[in-house]
């Protein structure tokens, strides 16, 4: 599965495995081209002229009164190491901006946008290093901003067949925005540098500094960055700060006007074996409590992922998480389409944890179909569930879940809570022969045998009429003309664990 850092981080793509290729591709075709004979060998190998290697020495160690010396060996201005690096790429990675003008002055103005064997201009070169005064030296002598590699613009001349067609475009104004150069950038958008032109990958300027959580660099990029250049995209920059883990920046989109729920293009979507679409998805992945409430409050939808957010949160045990996400309307009946349980999924994840248990007790957690079992009857009540499709084998019962030999031992106290939420319910024989072996047996055979209290069915009754939809988000409780015990009781305030736990922590810390 390509993870974020692969979908936001172009740094991190396919540069590595096609530097190899290109390098194998090189030695292949040296070895074909060698086995001719000693003369053809000699002329292929790189050898540097004396001259070069003087200037490159002077460059390097900030000569300047030796590299001008040296200005009258032309011809060595244009050769290129291995790498592809010419003389003025050297120079443009140096702090001494007179050493870059000699270098510039002496070379041919054709060798200025030349790339390097990882497609890197001079100016690409002074961005990456972070040299605002070579930047603005290079752009003032008319570099090329929005410079792309061009096929066959290689200094290796054994390998520019393949050098052509295995690079990629890469934009000037990417790198700055990937450095987070406030200066840099400015310059580059000062001199026409589009920040609608995208990468090989579809990705953006923009995306790259929300990735890398570059704040002061999106302040530039939002107003210069069309919309329509992020929609072709497929991806918002939402999505990439979420992805980065970037709270600040995220908030700054937001309140820019992005859109909380911009889904992932089914072209991007495609990049990820979960097929996920919101930033909120990234955000619960990353265990970002903070980008995960941003979002949430911008109005970020719960349940419009493939996966669940809530069931990422329960799998990873996280109950800010998960209370989050109940509080703001997620499905706590989701049902996975990979289990195929008659019950909803959310249960597997809290069978061992009361606090999560409760938490989807109280937020309308269907308990109802956990308990809906024919006794000793292979024929089983058919229903219909969203997202359910033929292909589904097996309905399991969660009488044959619990009853599995390294779960039986928690049937006791899982049934026990789920019978506070409910009233009167039939247990099958299978389920019942192992609660029989549980210490809390008597308790619910209690709860079995005798009539429910009539202020129970009273709040059951009340709940029913609420509707599932309004207990997953309380907010609606605010309008009921009821007392707050009232209230408090309707929604089990009583049996929030989670609540408790965090009063309880909250006084402690404060009495301290």
């Amino acid at each position: 599965m390509y993870n974020s850092t692969y979908m936001f981080d172009d740094d991190s793509d396919d540069e590595i495995p096609t530097q190899q290729a290109i390098q194998e591709s090189l030695q292949d075709r040296h070895k074909i081209e060698t086995s001719g004979s000693a003369t053809e060998d000699e002329s292929f190998q790189y050898i540097a002229s004396e001259e070069h290697e003087k200037i490159i020495a002077a460059i390097r160690t900030g000569q300047e009164e030796a590299l001008m010396k040296l200005v009258k060996h032309s011809s060595a201005f244009e050769e290129a190491d291995q790498q592809g690096w010419l003389p003025v790429h050297e120079a443009a990675a140096q702090l001494n901006k007179n050493i870059l003008e000699i270098t510039l002055k002496a070379s041919r103005a054709t060798t200025w946008e030349q790339t390097t064997l990882k497609g890197e201009t001079p100016l690409l070169v002074a961005v990456r290093n972070c040299f605002v005064d070579n930047v603005r030296f290079l752009l003032l002598n008319g570099c090329n901003p929005n410079v792309k590699n061009e096929e066959g613009d290689s200094p290796l001349v054994t390998g520019a067949d393949v050098l052509s067609q295995a690079m990629d475009c890469a934009s000037v104004l990417f790198e700055a925005a990937g450095g987070g150069n406030p200066d840099s950038l400015s310059l580059l958008l000062e001199y026409g540098a589009d920040a609608n032109v995208p990468k090989h990958s579809g990705h953006l300027p923009i995306h790259r500094a929300a990735y890398r959580g570059h704040f002061v660099a999106l302040k530039y990029l939002v107003p210069v960055t069309d919309f329509d250049a992020i929609k072709e995209s497929g991806i918002s920059p939402v999505h990439s700060a979420a992805a980065g883990a970037h709270p600040q920046c995220l908030e700054f989109l937001l309140k820019s006007g992005f859109d909380a729920n911009f889904m992932l293009d089914q072209r991007v979507r495609k990049g990820y074996d979960d097929h996920r679409k919101s930033a909120l998805y990234f955000a619960v992945s990353n265990g970002d409590i903070c980008s995960t409430q941003l979002l949430l409050d911008a109005g970020a939808l719960p349940n419009q992922d493939p996966i669940n957010c809530l069931q990422i949160a329960l799998r990873m045990g996280n109950y800010e998480l998960i209370n989050l996400l109940l509080r703001h309307g997620a499905n706590v009946n989701y049902f996975c389409r990979v289990n195929t349980t008659h019950f909803p999924s959310a249960l597997q994840y809290a069978l061992k944890d009361e606090v999560m248990l409760r938490m989807l007790m109280n937020y309308g957690y269907d308990v109802h179909r956990c308990f809906d079992c024919p006794q000793g009857n292979s024929s089983r009540s058919q229903y219909v569930t969203d997202g359910w499709t033929s292909t589904v084998i097996k309905d399991t019962m969660f009488c044959e879940v619990i009853t599995l030999s390294w779960l039986k031992h928690l049937s006791g106290k899982v049934v026990r809570v789920m019978l506070d939420y409910v009233d009167h319910v039939n247990i099958c024989w299978k389920l019942e022969a192992v609660l029989k072996e549980q210490e809390l047996w008597p308790d619910i055979n209690s709860i079995l045998t005798n009539p429910r209290s009539l202020k129970h069915l009273c709040r059951l009754k009340i709940r029913e009429c609420m509707g599932r939809l309004r207990l997953r988000c309380p907010v609606f409780m605010t309008f009921l003309p009821l007392p707050n015990c009232l209230k408090d009781y309707i929604l089990y305030k009583e049996y929030d664990l989670y609540g408790q736990e965090n009063f309880i922590g909250t006084y402690n810390l404060n009495c301290t």
